[in-house]
Order: structure tokens, then sequence, then C-alpha cells
């Protein structure tokens, strides 16, 4: 694959909302050029030699920054990482120059098989210093640092010997990577797991978030009848989110904030009304910030 590199110099992405490419968006967003943040795509829908994918990410990241959102490293699986998968990454680092670039805490491979999904990490040393591992190999190849994205997950580990929030800082400590707050994976993760909800933003080191993700989820019960999320990607956020999303940037300031909607997209007015109220959020937070500055 042979990628020419965008003309738009490397950037920062501002502390604004974005949105998820998607190609049915891809002309109302070059005829009306909307006032949007930054566009997030998915690395491994681009690693296609060429095409009309490229020909419109080309023309949409000359005029917006663009953050690169990885779901198919499989960073935590018991295998060496596809060292034809990085170089297709490393690849698209250098074309198109994303400001931020971001991978799950998770596994999605088994052999020579690929599997469409995000599976849960056991919480243990051996997995801390094989994802570690994967993670020095990751920022090596593309020569940047990679942000790593708390999970979703449906179940827990009984071997595991950290919690979720001391795995993840550790992670932190060993690699130098940053972080990507999910907020949406911390309401379905901590109410599929019963945590305590509030304590486990408070408890995240914040410090090293770069990016938030927000995102709708699905409702349904485990045998049991016990409320069972599912990070579904397929409707707007919902309000106890926003409301996540508020203590967030209360305790973090504004910062670039992806929208997603993988699923069953909307139109895209629907989509942007999402990140004006991402914005909207951003701008009172900030607002009730200076006043306790002002105030203390």
């Amino acid at each position: 694959m042979t990628l020419q590199p965008c003309r738009l110099p490397k950037n920062a992405i501002p502390s604004r909302a974005g949105v998820g490419l998607k190609p049915k968006h891809y002309h109302a967003i070059l005829e009306t050029s909307p006032d949007i943040g930054f566009f997030e795509v998915h690395a491994e829908n681009y690693m296609g030699a060429g095409g009309p994918p490229h020909r419109y990410l080309s023309k949409i990241r000359d005029r917006y920054p663009l953050s690169l959102h990885g779901v198919g490293l499989s960073i935590g699986a018991a295998r060496p990482l596809d060292r034809d998968h990085l170089a297709r990454l490393k690849r698209l680092v250098e074309a198109y120059q994303p400001a931020l670039f971001s991978e799950h805490l998770a596994w999605s491979t088994h052999d020579a098989t690929y599997l469409n999904d995000l599976l849960p990490v056991p919480y243990t040393a051996e997995a801390l210093a094989r994802v570690a591992d994967h993670i020095d190999e990751v920022q090596e190849t593309i020569g940047r640092q990679m942000l790593l994205e708390n999970p979703s997950t449906y179940l827990a580990f009984a071997e595991s010997t950290y919690s979720e929030i001391d795995f993840i800082a550790e992670i932190v400590r060993l690699t130098g990577c940053g972080l990507l707050l999910d907020v949406n994976n911390v309401y379905v993760a901590s109410t599929n797991h019963q945590w305590e909800l509030v304590r486990y933003i408070a408890d995240f080191p914040l410090a090293h978030v770069q990016e938030i993700h927000l995102a709708g989820y699905k409702r349904e019960a485990d045998d049991k009848g016990r409320p069972l999320l599912i990070d579904a990607h397929d409707r707007a956020v919902d309000e106890i989110v926003w409301g996540l999303f508020e203590q967030a940037i209360g305790l973090l300031g504004p910062m670039p904030t992806l929208v997603e909607w993988d699923a069953e997209v909307p139109a895209w007015a629907a989509l942007k009304a999402e990140a004006e109220q991402a914005e909207a959020i951003m701008l009172t937070a900030g607002e009730k910030g200076r006043r306790r500055a002002a105030a203390g």
C-alpha cells in the first residue's frame, strides 16, 4: 500500500468534541465543513491499498485534526503481535499524522483466528508483563505514544490479583503510555461488576488521560435477572453517561472528547448534535472551574 502524506501538518487535537468518521457522512462533511473539533477513524478500516476510503479521508484530514483508534492489535493476547498488522499501522500513522493513536485493553486473536470482539484480560502479573511488552513494541514501531482505553467487560477472572484501575496504572508506569477514558465503558463495567461508579472515575489515573470517549449502551439482563449492559455503540449517549462525563470534565478540565456511534449510524445532524452536547458540558464545567478558582 502506498499512501501519500497529507498536506496538513501534524497538530494537536483541540479540547473539543469530535465524532467517528463514517462513510455515509463523507459528502455532508465535505460539502458543509461543519464546526467539529476532530474526526476519529478505526485504523483497520483504512489498511487497504488506496481507493475511495483513502481519497475521502485525505480530503477530510486536510481540513480537520485526526485521531486514529485501533481495534485489532490484540494488545492483551497471549501471543506475539502481528508484525504485518503493525507495519500497516505504521504506514497509516506516517501518511495521516494523527494527533492521537489509541487501542483497547483487550485481546481478539487466537492462533491464526481473529475474533469479532474485544475480550477481557485477567489482571495478573503475567498479563501485566505481556501487555506492557506489547505496548512497548507498538510505541517503538510507530514512533509515538499510544493511549490505552479502559475496557467494557462482562465477566471477571477469579485469578485476577489487581483491580482494574491498579492494573491500568501499573501499565502506564511501566510503558509511559497515555490513557483514553471511555466514560460509557466505566458505566457498563461498573454496572456489570457492581463496582462503585463514582469512585472509579475519581480513582482513575486521570493525570495520564488525553482523550475521552462517549457512546450508547444496550440494557439486557443476565441469567439471574441482574442488569447486564452491552457497549453497543448503536444509540445516543445515555443521560447517566452524560452525568459521568460532567464529573470527569470537572476533574480533568475540557479535553478531546469523541462521540462513538458505530452501528445503526444516524443522519449527520443527529451525530453532530451529540458532539454539540459534549461541547456544551465542557463549556459549563469550564465556567464552574473558573468560578471555583476565583472564589478560592
